[in-house]
């Protein structure tokens, strides 16, 4: 019995291997370049640099006026103040058709340093492949998500299969033990049975907080099963009540008062209100290259008295454990929830995943032309 269902196993790991097996391979190879876009980027965005200078920063309003003006009839997602050494970078969103741009200004005088696509640039193609497969998104983001959730027993699958039958065999499945007659089909499978091994566990993180992000439905079952009781999506509260407006907008007194509320913040993310009735919308963050720790805040827009939200995004004070979980997940995904160390362990198990399709593919084809050759000389 056990053997027939090791047979069983190693049909199901190979069937979604090879169906999944180019999916899974530009999904992790892209992942893997994905996981240093800060510090890669850090090299050529020069321009978000400036000369600090002993005058305040360009109001929102301003900021506003100068951006719609560079970019007239597109909508603003918000805008980012940081520290007196960077440019304030208005972005720019728009879901269908994808339109996703950013300004860069001197937050002193309102230069406009440089306009940038984000959809055209390397790692917007990056991303592409890595969530769509630079397919239409109502093609190859299903076909990605689900293809990463097959990875999932794909898994586990492979390491039932690694588990040596005794002592002498586990030896053999902890290091690569090649003579110089060994042959090359022994090496492939020590390489795919091996790596696989060393690297199934990061592995396992990787597909699945990539779930967490692709699958909206395995989202709402992760975050109710670790305890969740609040509304797990995003919500912007309503204003209390609409009045005339001012001459002077309130995002503008808004900023002032933020800089000495969070001192130690690394930037501000203000969203002027959608519409009369909507709040104001700030994302304060207070770790760079981090983002689970942020503070969601929210304002009236005609009182700047500071609403609640009834979402898992709010201050981080008062998340609960599930609301971590879920707020941490794209920092663990990437790695930066372990500083550089858990980037470069993110970058390496999503390079050495990479490689398994491969070295599973020749596996399989090594086998199905063994059976054909058996089967033309019976």
């Amino acid at each position: 019995m056990a053997k027939i269902n090791r047979k069983f196993i190693l049909k199901v790991h190979e069937v979604l291997g090879i169906t999944t097996g180019m999916v899974v391979f530009i999904v992790a190879v892209t992942g893997c370049l994905w996981v240093f876009k800060e510090e890669i980027e850090s090299t050529y965005t020069q321009y978000k640099t400036v000369v600090p200078q002993d005058k305040p920063f360009l109001l929102p309003s301003e900021v506003k006026r100068i951006a719609e003006n560079t970019l007239p009839d597109r909508a603003i997602h918000g805008v980012v103040y940081g520290q007196p050494d960077q440019a304030v970078e208005v972005i720019f969103y728009e879901a269908i058709p994808v339109f996703y741009q950013s300004i860069f200004l001197n937050p002193y005088t309102g230069k406009v340093l440089k306009t940038v696509d984000h959809t055209a640039d390397f790692f917007g193609f990056v991303l592409a492949g890595h969530v769509r497969l630079w397919l239409p998104s109502q093609i190859g983001t299903p076909l990605v998500s689900y293809s990463v959730l097959l990875f999932l027993t794909i898994l586990v699958t492979g390491l039932v299969l690694w588990w040596p039958k005794n002592k002498k065999a586990l030896k053999q499945r902890l290091q690569f033990i090649w003579k110089r007659n060994t042959g090359w089909k022994r090496k492939n499978f020590d390489l795919h049975t091996i790596i696989g091994f060393y690297v199934s566990s990061f592995a396992l993180i990787l597909a699945f907080t990539g779930c967490v992000m692709a699958l909206n439905w395995f989202y709402f079952i992760v975050y109710k099963g670790t305890g969740g009781n609040k509304a797990p999506q995003f919500i912007i509260p309503s204003s209390t009540q609409v009045q005339p407006s001012s001459a002077t907008p309130t995002y503008d007194t808004l900023l002032l008062g933020l800089y000495e509320a969070y001192p130690a913040a690394v930037s501000f993310e203000l969203h002027y209100p959608a519409n009369d009735s909507s709040s104001i919308y700030v994302e304060v963050t207070n770790s760079a290259g981090l983002y689970y720790n942020a503070d969601y805040l929210f304002y009236d827009q005609y009182t700047l008295e500071e609403m609640a939200t009834p979402s898992i995004y709010g201050k981080y004070k008062d998340a609960h454990f599930a609301d971590k979980v879920i707020r941490m997940n794209y920092d663990i995904h990437v790695g930066a929830i372990g500083g550089i160390t858990g980037k470069i362990i993110a970058f390496l198990a999503s390079l050495l995943t990479a490689t398994l399709p491969i070295s599973g593919y020749l596996l399989w084809y090594g086998r199905r032309k063994k059976k054909k050759y058996k089967a033309s000389i019976v």
